[in-house]
């Protein structure tokens, strides 16, 4: 089924046009350096409309085992690159927000379209399950279903386990 609705999103609704397009949009943040992390994160956004029924976007940080404790003066200076990265991606992802909201919008709209035809219907859902990364592409990345279920059930399990004690 998944692959009769990936042939369905290439062929009739232009899907890898729709990758492509992506792909040029993140080409064109990371070539300004400072959009670099919202250009990775469009890269993978790109590398999910190729297959949207085999793949899911999901946050980085669900992906990482626990961080690393570094030591001496190397460690000092990793762990100091690393809270910089992440204090320029906030700045990143505000700045970004004005496009993102846009493009979330002309999302919305193409979603809505699709929804007229029966047809469009499964391809509009599998386009919305990427509605978020249009808001914030910083930190996101594109894995198989497999592995995004496999995450959302140990998510489950970790608040299950809060609950009882």
């Amino acid at each position: 089924m998944k692959s009769l609705a990936n042939i369905l999103w290439h062929f009739p609704f232009l899907g890898f046009l729709r990758a492509f397009g992506t792909a040029l949009v993140a080409a064109f943040f990371i070539i300004t350096i400072i959009g670099a992390p919202i250009g990775i994160g469009l890269l993978q956004l790109a590398k999910f409309y190729l297959s949207p029924f085999s793949k899911a976007m999901v946050s980085e940080k669900l992906l990482e085992k626990k961080p690393k404790k570094y030591e001496g003066t190397l460690g000092k200076i990793l762990e100091t690159g690393q809270k910089l990265w992440g204090t320029f991606g906030i700045i990143v992802k505000i700045l970004y927000f004005p496009i993102g909201l846009f493009m979330a919008a002309v999302n919305i709209f193409m979603i809505a379209a699709e929804f007229v035809s029966l047809i469009g219907i499964p391809v509009a859902l599998g386009e919305a399950k990427a509605l978020s990364t249009w808001f914030s592409p910083v930190g996101k990345v594109c894995v198989s279903k497999a592995v995004a279920d496999e995450l959302e059930a140990r998510k489950a399990k970790a608040e299950v386990d809060k609950k009882l004690g």
